[in-house]
């Protein structure tokens, strides 16, 4: 590999490390706790901590359940008070057969999760 291209792919892998971790920490500032992101994603809280402060990045399966957990918190704010969206994602909810959106995301459902919100999506827009 040439300089230009080594450098270029670490500075690549920098900004996608830096990335995760503002992620991770604007999560957090929403109210969604370490734990709960470890919940969610299938990773130990001493991990998501390593990745909220940029010494490691989600990969594999953890990299895709962090990514659909903060889409949804992303849709969820659209919908709802940005404070009430943790507490959704830790409450059992009706529509999901009383199971915990979070539970769910833990274990690949993201899908059936993410129909409930476009529902919520939709409602708020009619």
């Amino acid at each position: 590999m040439t300089k230009s291209l080594q450098s270029a792919s670490n500075g690549a892998a920098e900004m996608s490390v830096t990335g995760f971790a503002e992620e991770i920490r604007r999560v957090r500032a929403l109210g969604v706790g370490t734990g709960d992101i470890a919940v969610a994603v299938g990773a130990q809280p001493a991990t998501v901590n390593a990745w909220a402060r940029a010494t490691r990045r989600p990969t594999g399966a953890k990299r895709t359940r962090f990514l659909e957990l903060v889409s949804l918190i992303d849709r969820l704010e659209r919908v709802m008070a940005a404070s009430y969206v943790p507490l959704w994602l830790l409450k059992p909810v009706p529509a999901l057969d009383d199971r915990r959106p979070i539970d769910l995301l833990a274990r690949g459902r993201y899908r059936e999760i993410s129909r409930l919100v476009t529902e919520l999506e939709n409602d708020s827009f009619a």
